[in-house]
């Protein structure tokens, strides 16, 4: 196998979504901060939902993109809290693997706080091959070979060998 037949985690997205603006999304930015070490993003809602009480623009999550060493360590630690079990389902099509974690009070040195609650997180992994910035870079840029794209197997073969993951 050569470096460019090589899978590896481009990024990890850590996303936690309360629905609201105001003290609970303040709450889980600092929950996502102390979880992964660095300073979460708020993510705004698209559209405007009556019956959630969501307006279109306003604040209603966090998110942080984890790469290389920080990645690798933090999907280390959320298989072993979901015991490092996955279904089928949970691969899409391009090799992305996204699985969620029900509570944040799993992750070490986490305790549960009643004037905090409890919040959920999405974990999605990225996983490409070398060599795919040919279809990202703005000069020259080139369509990607069907063989340097992830498939599902590959994500699910990548995800058994290197984090000993059941499918």
């Amino acid at each position: 196998m050569t470096a460019m037949q090589e899978i590896y985690i481009d990024k990890v997205v850590v996303h936690m979504g309360v629905g609201e603006s105001g003290e609970r999304l303040v709450n889980a930015e600092e929950l996502v901060r102390k979880i992964t070490g660095q300073k979460p993003i708020r993510t705004i809602a698209k559209r405007t939902q009556p019956a959630f009480g969501i307006r279109k623009g306003a604040p209603i999550g966090c998110k942080v993109t984890l790469r290389r060493e920080k990645a690798e360590e933090f999907i280390g630690t959320a298989l072993n809290i979901i015991e490092r079990r996955l279904a089928l389902s949970q691969f899409d099509r391009t090799g992305n693997v996204a699985f969620g974690i029900e509570e944040h009070t799993d992750f070490p040195g986490m305790s549960y706080d009643p004037a905090i609650g409890i919040y959920g997180m999405d974990v999605n992994v990225v996983l490409e091959y070398k060599g795919v910035r040919i279809a990202r870079r703005s000069v020259e840029r080139r369509k990607m070979p069907a063989d340097q794209r992830v498939t599902k197997e590959d994500a699910i073969a990548f995800m058994r060998e290197r984090y000993q993951v059941e499918v």
